[in-house]
This record gives C-alpha cells, structure tokens and sequence, in this order.
C-alpha cells in the first residue's frame, strides 16, 4: 500500500491506565463482591462529573466498572468512550485506536493515508510493530470506494468528515484482526451507524422499487 501521509494516532483526553486485566474477577459469583461494586456504581452515578448517559444510571455503571477492570482502566475513561448507539453498547472511534496504542503487543501505532483526497481512493489503514517479534503488522486498507461499495456511504459523517471516518474504521478493522480482545467483542460507534445507514438507505430503495413495480 503506497503512503501518501503518516498521522500518528490520537489517543483520547484521559490517560489510559496499564496493562489490560485477563479476568472480570468474582463479582458475578461472589455476592459481597457484587453488592461492593453495586454500591459503587450508586455512588458514581450521582455524581455530576460522570457522562450525562450514566448520571442516574446505576445498571449503566455497574457495567462500565465491570468493563474497566477487563481493560485495566480507570472506570471514568470507559465512561467517556463507551456510548450506547441504536440500542448497543460501543466505543468511540477514537477510544479504538487509543486500546489498539495501549496494547502491550504493538508498539509504533500509526494511522496511515493512502490515495488523493476527494477521489474513491482516498484510504486510510494502521500500521504497528509486534514486539514479541519485531515484524509490522498491517490492517486491512479502507477507502472510499469501498465505503460506497459496502454502503456505509449513507451515513452523512461519511461526506462531512471522510477523513476520520477513514481512521475510525481503518483503527476497528486493525483491533478486529489482530488484537479483537481489546475491543471485548463490542462495536465502534461508527460501525453500529454506518451498518444501520446501510438498512435504512436499503429499507428506503425496496419500497421504491415496490412502488414503482405496482404502477
């Protein structure tokens, strides 16, 4: 893949934490643990300095503690990035690159634009190094062309701000590849909009024809 631009990749406001935890720990099986964390999450859902999502939400805290302790985080930096778009838990596109920079695995995590602005060919894909045995490790290459081709061009983000749709998607197709356990099997937000885009312009084209075929 040619290089036409080399970004390094942004990492959210909050500073991530060490190492990501192998184990959720006993909580789902240890009543003291659970009532410990539950009492937690009361706490910090009535707290102003926590997202707006989770202000009165004890259930939503609940949860996103448990998510920090999988990743080794601080719980106000999964809050910050874990959204809840068309019913689904998701990470923000920025907080993906950031877990895929913090993984011990890689290092050398860069975003890396391909092609011409404005044209089809226009992709973005990320690059790093394995350190376990110092070969770089590429992601799949995204581009315009094929976000038309798969659809996700119905999404209004992909024409007002193409560049980082591009790093948003390059970033989970790189995690979904090579380190999927960062991502605990949840979406990025981008993903979760642009497949529901896709539906709605497909919803929307079936009825036309439908229309069409009974005049």
């Amino acid at each position: 893949m040619e290089n036409t631009e080399i970004k390094e990749a942004q990492a959210p406001e909050t500073a991530l934490t060490a190492k990501p935890q192998t184990a959720v720990g006993s909580v789902w099986t240890d009543s003291k643990e659970y009532n410990r964390i539950g009492q937690m999450a009361q706490m910090i859902s009535k707290s102003n300095l926590v997202p707006q999502s989770y202000q009165g939400k004890p259930e939503d805290c609940f949860l996103a503690l448990q998510f920090a302790v999988r990743l080794g985080m601080e719980p106000l930096t999964v809050m910050q990035n874990l959204y809840v778009v068309k019913g689904k838990p998701s990470w923000s596109g920025q907080f993906c690159m950031a877990l895929i920079r913090a993984n011990p695995a890689f290092s050398n995590v860069r975003l890396v634009y391909t092609g011409t602005k404005g044209t089809d060919n226009r992709g973005a894909y990320v690059t790093a190094i394995r350190v376990s045995d110092g070969s770089v490790v590429d992601g799949t290459e995204v581009t315009i062309a094929m976000a038309k081709a798969e659809g996700w061009i119905s999404n209004t983000k992909w024409k007002s701000m193409p560049e980082q749709m591009l790093g948003y998607r390059a970033a989970a197709f790189f995690a979904r590849l090579h380190c999927p356990e960062a991502l605990l099997g949840i979406q990025t937000a981008e993903e979760v909009e642009d497949v529901d885009s896709t539906r709605a312009s497909t919803r929307a084209r079936n009825l036309t024809d439908a229309l069409r075929s009974g005049v």
